[in-house]
C-alpha cells in the first residue's frame, strides 16, 4: 500500500476489509501533450518517462548524442530529482512537473545566468495564466507564492574552450500536491498550485503553455538580447527593493536588493552603504 501510495495511488481503510481504491493517479499521455503544443522547436522532440533518477541528467545525455533543441525530458517521478547547490527535489508521482529542455543558444558561457532568468520569466507567465495565483520570480531561479516555493528552475551547462556546447533547463513545478504529500522538512517553505488555487490543475495545459512562453521568450531573446527579458523580470519579481539576506562562502551578508544588471547578477546596497554585485546564492528575506 505504502509504495503505491507514493506512485500516487489513493486509499481509504475499511473496517474489516482492508483498504479500498479512491484515486488513481493522473498520468501524462505523449500524444495529447504533442497535440496541445503551439510550439516549432520546444517540446516537440518529446521524451515522457515514468521514473528517472533526474531529468537533468536524462537531457544531457541525450543531447551529447545529438538531440536537438527543444528537446524535452518530461518525468513522472524522479528518485534523485536535484536543486541548485546539490540539494534534492522532491518529486512524487503524478503531482507535478518535473522537466528538463535541452537548450544550444549560440552565446558564450558567461550568459548562463541571463538564461536562467528567461525561463524564469517564461515559467512564471504560464503559471499565471492557467492558474489564479499570485506567483512571483524569486532571485535568481525560485517561483514563490507567499513565502513560499512553488517551482525551482535549475540550468546546467556543458561547454568546451568557453563554447556553449548545450544547456540543460530543469523545471520543477509542484503543481497538484496536498500538504501531506510534502516532507514535514518542507511543510512551511514549500507549496503547489493546487494548494494555492484551491483545484487540481491541468498538468497537460500547463507543460504546454510553459514551451510556449520559453520559445517565445527564448526567440525574443536572441533577436533583441537580454534588455526586454530585464524589464519583463522586474515586473515579476519579489525579490527587489527589500532587505535580505545572502549566504556566501564565509557566511551570510545583509543589504537592499536593488535591481539585476546585464548579466542576471543582482545589485545589493550593502549595510555599508557600498553597491555589491551576486551572480549566485541563496537569498533570504528580512
Amino acid at each position: 500500500i505504502r509504495q503505491l501510495q507514493e506512485d500516487g495511488y489513493a486509499f481509504e481503510a475499511v473496517p474489516r476489509r482492508g483498504y479500498r481504491l479512491t484515486g488513481k493517479p493522473d498520468r501524462f499521455d505523449k500524444a495529447s501533450i504533442l497535440a496541445g503544443l503551439t510550439t516549432k522547436v520546444m517540446g516537440r522532440n518529446l521524451h515522457v518517462l515514468d521514473e528517472v533518477d533526474s531529468t537533468q541528467a536524462t537531457a544531457h545525455a541525450l543531447a551529447a548524442q545529438g538531440a536537438p533543441e527543444g528537446t524535452l525530458v518530461l518525468a513522472e517521478r524522479q528518485t534523485a530529482g536535484r536543486g541548485r547547490m546539490g540539494r534534492s527535489w522532491h518529486s512524487p508521482a503524478g503531482k507535478g512537473i518535473w522537466m528538463s529542455l535541452v537548450l544550444t543558444p549560440p552565446v558564450p558561457v558567461r550568459f548562463v545566468s541571463q538564461l536562467t532568468l528567461v525561463v524564469a520569466v517564461a515559467v512564471c507567465r504560464a503559471i499565471r495564466r492557467c492558474v489564479d495565483v499570485d506567483v512571483g520570480i524569486k532571485w535568481p531561479n525560485d517561483l514563490m507564492v507567499g513565502n513560499r516555493k512553488v517551482c525551482g528552475i535549475l540550468l546546467e551547462s556543458r561547454a568546451e574552450d568557453e563554447r556553449l556546447c548545450h544547456v540543460a533547463a530543469g523545471i520543477g513545478i509542484s503543481v497538484n500536491l496536498d500538504a501531506d504529500d510534502f516532507p514535514e522538512n518542507l511543510r512551511d517553505v514549500a507549496t503547489s498550485l493546487k494548494i494555492e488555487s484551491g483545484a487540481d490543475v491541468d498538468r497537460t495545459q500547463l507543460v504546454c503553455e510553459v514551451m510556449r512562453e520559453i520559445e517565445r521568450l527564448y526567440g525574443l531573446y536572441r533577436e533583441q538580447g537580454f534588455a526586454p527579458i530585464r524589464l519583463l523580470w522586474e515586473a515579476l519579481s519579489v525579490s527587489l527593493h527589500r532587505p535580505v539576506r545572502i549566504r556566501v562562502r564565509d557566511g551570510w551578508v545583509e543589504g537592499v536588493a536593488q535591481a539585476i544588471d546585464d548579466d542576471g547578477a543582482l545589485d545589493v546596497r550593502m549595510t555599508n552603504g557600498q553597491m555589491r554585485k551576486f551572480f549566485a546564492g541563496d537569498v533570504e528575506f528580512r
